[in-house]
C-alpha cells in the first residue's frame, strides 16, 4: 500500500512532468500540438482511456472541443457544450471538479461520451489569472472511483494548462493580429504627380490593436487619404479594421464628401457590428492638389506645415466616433494645401503618453514636423516623439506633401 509520504512525491514527479511540457509548449510549440501532448501525457499518468479538454468561448459562452485522445469525435465532429449544461457546462458553470460514476444514467449534454462506451468521467475546471479558460475531463470505460489525490493531481495540471493556453493563444492571436495589418496596410504607396508620400507603421509593446492608413485614387481624379483607430487591441480590432478599410473604400467610391463617406461608414458599423467603435480621419484632396477636405470622426487632428512658417495642427471641428450615433451631424473642413505644404496623419499612439497630456503631444508633433521632404520629416517625427522606447500603442504616421515649385523641392531639412 502507498504511504502517503510516497504519494505526494508520485504527485510531485507528475506535476514535474506536466511543467516540463508547459516549458516545451512556451519554445516552440502551438496551441495544438500542446494540448495533444499533455492530454497523451495526462492519460498515461492517470491511466484513463480518453482525455479532452474544451475551450471557452467567452461571446457565446459555449465550450468547444479543442483536442481530445481516445475521444477525437469532440473535435472532428466540432462538438460544443452551454455553459451550465450537462457535464462539461457544469464543470465550467460551477468551477469545481465534478465527478460521474456512472455516464449511461446521468445528465450528459454530449451524446458521443455515452457512445464512447464510457462508464466514469472526471472533470476539472482550467482557470488561470482568476479567469475561466476551459474545461479538461479525462474518462474510463470501465467503473472507476478516482482518488483525492488524482483529482488534486488533475486540478494542478489543469491551472498550469490554463496559464499556457492563455500564453499561447494570446502570442498566436498576436502574430495573427499583425498579419493581418500588415496585409491591409499599403506595402507601397500609391505614385501620384504633384504629390510625396511617406509612412511609418510600429505596432505597439503590448499588443497590436486596429489602426491603419489608406492613400488611393478616385474616379474624379481626387486622391483619398485615410488614418483611422479600431478600439481595443488583438485580432478582434485587426478584423474590424479589415472590415471598415473595405466598407470605407466602398464608400469613397460613392461620395468624394468625406462627412457624407463617414456618415454611410458609420450607419454600416452600427447596423452590422454595434459593438465596435473607431477614431477616422478621412480626406480628399482636389485633382489640382491645392486644396483637402477633411472630415474627422473623433480623430486627432492632422498637422500641417507651410514653408517657411511653424507647423500647426488643423482647426477643425471633431464629429463623434464610428459607431457611437447615427443621427448626429457631420462636418467637412477644407484647407489650402500651396506647392510645399505638408499634412502629417497619424493615430494617437504617436502622441499620447501616461504620463502627459494629449496636447503636450500635439506640441511635440507640431514641433517636429517641417515642410520638408515626407522621407526627411517622418525619420525626424519618429526620432523625435518615439526615439529609443518602443511605444505602448501603434503608432501610424503619413506624411503628404504637395510638391514645392522650383529647385526648392530638392533641398533637405536644415
Amino acid at each position: 500500500m502507498e504511504r502517503p509520504a510516497d504519494a505526494l512525491e508520485s504527485l510531485a514527479r507528475k506535476l514535474e512532468n506536466i511543467q516540463a511540457i508547459t516549458d516545451e509548449a512556451f519554445a516552440h510549440m502551438g496551441v495544438e500540438e500542446f494540448l495533444d501532448t499533455l492530454l497523451d501525457r495526462v492519460r498515461d499518468i492517470l491511466g484513463v482511456d480518453t482525455a479532452a479538454v474544451l475551450l471557452l468561448d467567452r461571446r457565446a459562452r459555449l465550450l468547444e472541443a479543442a483536442a481530445a485522445k481516445g475521444l477525437e469525435e469532440e473535435v472532428t465532429q466540432g462538438v460544443r457544450v452551454p455553459v451550465g449544461q450537462g457535464f462539461a457546462g457544469r464543470v465550467a458553470a460551477e468551477r469545481i471538479p465534478v465527478y460521474i460514476p456512472d455516464v449511461p444514467h446521468a445528465n450528459v449534454y454530449n451524446p458521443l461520451l455515452v457512445q464512447r462506451g464510457l462508464h466514469s468521467l472526471l472533470g476539472v475546471p482550467l482557470i488561470g489569472g482568476g479567469r475561466l479558460v476551459g474545461v479538461m475531463h479525462v474518462g474510463t470505460l470501465a467503473p472507476r472511483r478516482f482518488t483525492a489525490d488524482e483529482t488534486e493531481f488533475l486540478q494542478l495540471a489543469a491551472a498550469r494548462v490554463a496559464l499556457a493556453v492563455q500564453s499561447l493563444t494570446s502570442r498566436a492571436e498576436r502574430a495573427g493580429a499583425l498579419e493581418l495589418q500588415r496585409s491591409l496596410i499599403p506595402s507601397g504607396l500609391p505614385e501620384i504627380p504633384g504629390l510625396e508620400l511617406a509612412a511609418r507603421y510600429r505596432p505597439g509593446k503590448e499588443s497590436v490593436g486596429g489602426d491603419w492608413y489608406d492613400v488611393f485614387d478616385l474616379p474624379s481624379g481626387e486622391i483619398g487619404i485615410v488614418m483611422g483607430d479600431v478600439a481595443g487591441h488583438g485580432l478582434g480590432a485587426a478584423v474590424v479594421m479589415g472590415r471598415m478599410r473595405s466598407a470605407l473604400r466602398s464608400y469613397a467610391l460613392e461620395t468624394t464628401d468625406p462627412a457624407e463617406a463617414l456618415g454611410k461608414l458609420n450607419r454600416k458599423m452600427m447596423h452590422f457590428e454595434p459593438d465596435a467603435t473607431a477614431t477616422v480621419l478621412y480626406a480628399v484632396c482636389d485633382p489640382a492638389l491645392d486644396r483637402v477636405r477633411l472630415s474627422s470622426a473623433g480623430h486627432p487632428p492632422p498637422v500641417l506645415a507651410l514653408p517657411g512658417r511653424p507647423a500647426e495642427a488643423v482647426d477643425m471641428k471633431f464629429d463623434l466616433l464610428i459607431g457611437l450615433d447615427e443621427t448626429t451631424a457631420r462636418h467637412t473642413t477644407v484647407v489650402e494645401l500651396p506647392p510645399g505644404a505638408l499634412l502629417c496623419f497619424y493615430t494617437d499612439g504617436l502622441i499620447e503618453r501616461r504620463d502627459d497630456s494629449v496636447d503636450s503631444g500635439i506640441a511635440r508633433l507640431c514641433g517636429a514636423v517641417r515642410a520638408g521632404p515626407p522621407e526627411q520629416v517622418g525619420a525626424a517625427v519618429m526620432a523625435a516623439l518615439i526615439g529609443r522606447e518602443r511605444a505602448e500603442d501603434d503608432v501610424a504616421l503619413l506624411l503628404m506633401r504637395r510638391t514645392p515649385d522650383g529647385p526648392a523641392a530638392a533641398e533637405p531639412l536644415p
